[in-house]
């Protein structure tokens, strides 16, 4: 008498699958068949898991969001001027990409095409002001150079920052370190955007 495998899969490990085959072909070039292929179990048991290939979406882009917005309630994202601020939060963001690079990388991919991303898009853009918020409140403070104009600082902060996802590798043993790049990236940019006085 043979008994059937037992499905194993656990809603976090069904995540971690379904993440990494939406990176790898895109959400809407993913079908549930690609999930189970990838997953070695079946539909129903995924369904078993989850109600869909959204809620995975969903639940993807949540850890990821959660993950940025949480900086924003740490002690030292409120502490001291905005300049030191928003230097915390641009470290910490990095932390969180490198730490969360596959959720990240996923809700950076994001395009608007279901409730879900549009949902993600409009949290998204509610961190981001955020943080432009910050740089407004340094530059208002004196310790921005008063010749960058603050939105186009908070684009190329963002571009520097999200690119990461395009060419970090964490590599055992190796490559970079989180906080060697969340330094290089914070002193990159602020380096460039504080004022002389």
């Amino acid at each position: 008498m043979t008994t059937a495998k037992r499905d194993t899969y656990t809603p976090e490990t069904l995540l971690t699958v379904a993440v990494r085959i939406f990176n790898e072909r895109g959400y809407d070039g993913t079908s549930m068949e690609h999930l189970s292929r990838a997953a070695g179990i079946s539909k129903s048991s995924i369904y078993h898991h989850v109600a869909g290939k959204e809620e995975l979406l969903r639940r993807a882009v949540s850890r990821a969001l959660d993950a940025l917005f949480a900086i924003l309630d740490e002690p030292d994202a409120g502490r001291g001027r905005a300049v030191e601020r928003v230097e915390y939060v641009t470290r910490r963001t990095v932390g969180v990409l490198m730490a969360e690079l596959p959720y990240v990388t996923l809700l950076l991919r994001v395009r608007g095409n279901t409730t879900t991303e549009r949902w993600a898009l409009e949290r998204r853009r509610e961190f981001d002001q955020r943080v432009a918020d910050l740089l407004k409140a340094a530059a208002a403070e004196g310790d921005l150079r008063a010749d960058v104009d603050t939105r186009l600082a908070t684009r190329l902060l963002f571009g520097m920052v999200n690119s990461l996802v395009e060419w970090y590798r964490p590599q055992p043993g190796g490559g970079y370190e989180g906080e060697q790049v969340a330094e290089a990236v914070v002193r990159m940019a602020f380096d460039g955007l504080r004022s002389g006085g």
